[in-house]
C-alpha cells in the first residue's frame, strides 16, 4: 500500500459539499441513479453561461499573445489537467494549428495523464519550476483547478506573473481567494457535485464546455474559420478528404465535381480552393490575394472583386 501523505487540509470549495438531491444515492436503482445525475449536469450550461465575460477577456489575451509570437499554456493537476492536455492536443488536427501555439502542463508529468499522482498537485515549487522551464515573457497562462487552490497550479500561476505573463484560473469556486491576484478569473458556479468532491463530474464537465468554447474562439478570431466551417484541416484520411469536398460544395453552391477538380488544382489546400471558387477566379489568383490579405478568406474574395 502507498505511503499516505500525513498533512491534510480541508477544503471549503463548493465542490466538497453536499449534493442534497444524491443524498440516497446508495439507495437508488441503476436508472434513478442516471436521472440524479443527468439533473444535475443540465445545470452546467448555465453556470459556463455566467461567465463569458471574463472568458471572452481570456479570448483576446491568447490571440494577442499568438499574433505576436507567444503561445498558451494550461496548467492543471488531475483531471483539470488532463482535459488540458485534450484540448490543446485537438487543435492542430481540427484547426492546423501550429503545435507550439498550445502547450499543456499537467503536475505529475506525462505519468499522470493515466494514473492519479494526487501528491503532485501540492508541490507549489513544482508548478513555478514547470513555467520557469517553458515560459516567457508575453505568453498566456490558464490554470485549470476545480477548487481554485491546487497549490501546484497557484504555483505556476505566481511564477507567471512574476515573468510579466497575462494569468488566467479557471476554477469550481466563484469565491476562490486567487481571483483577487490573477488578471482573468472565471469562477463558475457549478456547486456540489453528486458524488462529494468528485470534480471530474460537474466541475469538470464545465472545464470542458470552457476549454473548448476558448480554444474555438481563439481559432475563429485567427481566421482558421470561414463561416462555421473549419479550413485549415490536414486531410490525413479519406474522411477528411471527403469533409474537405463537403465544405467546398456547402461553401460555394458548385457541384462536387468542380469542387473536387479544384481541390486537386490547389494541391488540397482548401482556402485556395475556396477563394478561387467564391470569387469565380483561378487557384493562382485566389493565392496571390490570400497571400495579400493576410490568409483570410472574405479579404482576399473582396480584393478579388475590386
Amino acid at each position: 500500500m502507498p505511503e499516505l501523505p500525513t498533512a491534510s487540509v480541508r477544503v471549503s470549495a463548493p465542490t466538497e459539499q453536499r449534493y442534497a438531491p444524491s443524498a440516497d444515492l446508495d439507495m437508488l436503482d441503476t436508472r434513478q441513479i442516471l436521472q440524479v445525475i443527468n439533473d444535475a449536469d443540465r445545470t452546467v450550461a448555465d453556470a459556463v453561461s455566467a461567465v463569458l465575460d471574463p472568458l471572452a477577456v481570456a479570448v483576446e489575451d491568447a490571440v494577442a499573445a499568438l499574433q505576436r509570437g507567444n503561445r498558451v499554456h494550461y496548467v492543471g493537476a488531475g483531471t483539470s489537467g488532463r482535459l488540458g492536455v485534450v484540448d490543446a492536443a485537438e487543435l492542430p488536427p481540427t484547426f492546423n494549428a501550429p503545435r507550439s501555439w498550445f502547450c499543456a502542463h499537467i503536475a505529475g508529468g506525462p505519468g499522470a495523464l493515466l494514473a492519479a499522482v494526487e501528491d503532485a498537485e501540492d508541490d507549489t515549487e513544482a508548478g513555478a519550476d514547470e513555467i520557469a522551464r517553458c515560459v516567457r515573457t508575453g505568453d498566456v497562462v490558464i490554470g485549470l483547478a476545480a477548487s481554485g487552490r491546487t497549490p501546484y497550479v497557484l504555483g505556476a500561476l505566481r511564477a507567471a506573473g512574476e515573468l510579466g505573463c497575462r494569468t488566467g484560473l479557471i476554477a469550481a469556486d466563484p469565491h476562490a481567494a486567487a481571483a483577487d491576484w490573477v488578471d482573468v478569473f472565471i469562477g463558475v458556479d457549478t456547486g456540489p457535485e453528486v458524488v462529494t468532491g468528485s470534480t471530474r463530474m460537474k466541475a469538470a464537465t464545465a472545464q470542458k464546455l470552457l476549454l473548448n468554447a476558448f480554444s474555438t474562439a481563439v481559432m475563429v478570431r485567427l481566421g482558421r474559420v470561414f463561416s462555421n466551417f473549419m479550413i485549415d484541416m490536414v486531410p490525413t484520411n479519406a474522411k477528411l478528404r471527403g469533409r474537405m469536398l463537403n465544405i467546398l460544395v456547402e461553401a460555394t453552391g458548385h457541384d462536387e465535381d468542380e469542387c473536387r477538380r479544384t481541390l486537386d488544382a490547389a494541391g488540397g489546400d482548401l482556402r485556395a480552393a475556396l477563394v478561387a471558387l467564391l470569387a469565380g477566379r483561378e487557384v493562382a489568383a485566389a493565392r496571390g490575394a490570400l497571400a495579400g490579405h493576410g490568409n483570410r478568406i472574405r479579404d482576399a474574395i473582396a480584393s478579388l472583386a475590386d
